[in-house]
């Protein structure tokens, strides 16, 4: 039988220990806040992806960007480029699920973008493939990344590196992170 108080305790213990590992070390997310505030006042659109649940991430920044956070405000031009269903079958399909944003960015990324991609390992080849394609197209690279960064840190402009081995305590490192990120960009 487990133990429910052990194994809850446990959680949050874990994402204490993630979050106090940003809490001392603020430095690259404030660098990486102040580079998307740029880039929406420059006219940039910000582009996200991840699989699973840091799909959801992704999809959490796009919406908050393009709705609201705390406070109205004007929309921010962002595109979540695992919200489609449709695009995402049909890529997979015709090119491989290895292109599944790589195609999109393609078509979608222009000089002045900014390419967010959430990965607890950093290496999925989905993402890595995104990247390459984003800087061939003169984007911006960011990574929301965990445990050493993989190979997507290599190909981003700016990571951050949530600690640990622990996808959950990673993804809640990067809720913060895509949180701070709203905040600096609301009056």
């Amino acid at each position: 039988m487990t133990d429910t108080s052990s194994i809850v305790r446990n959680r949050i213990d874990s994402a204490e220990r993630a979050i106090k590992a940003l809490k001392d070390a603020p430095d690259r997310l404030i660098e990486i806040a102040e580079t998307v505030r740029n880039t929406v006042l420059s006219g940039g659109t910000i582009l996200t992806c991840g699989n699973g649940g840091s799909a959801a991430e992704a999809l959490h920044l796009s919406e908050e960007l393009i709705g609201r956070y705390e406070k109205d405000r004007p929309p921010i031009a962002s595109i979540c480029l695992n919200a489609d269903p449709t695009a995402l079958t049909c890529i997979g399909n015709d090119y491989g699920f290895d292109r599944i944003f790589s195609r999109q960015c393609e078509a979608l990324v222009r000089e002045g973008d900014i390419l967010i991609v959430f990965s607890t390992s950093g290496n999925s080849a989905n993402l890595i493939e995104a990247l390459k394609t984003t800087r061939s197209s003169g984007g911006r690279t960011i990574g929301l990344l965990g445990r050493d960064g993989g190979e997507a840190k290599t190909l981003c402009d700016q990571s951050l590196i949530a600690p640990g081995e622990d996808s959950a305590a990673i993804q809640e490192c990067h809720q913060v992170a895509l949180h701070a990120i709203c905040n600096c960009l609301e009056p």
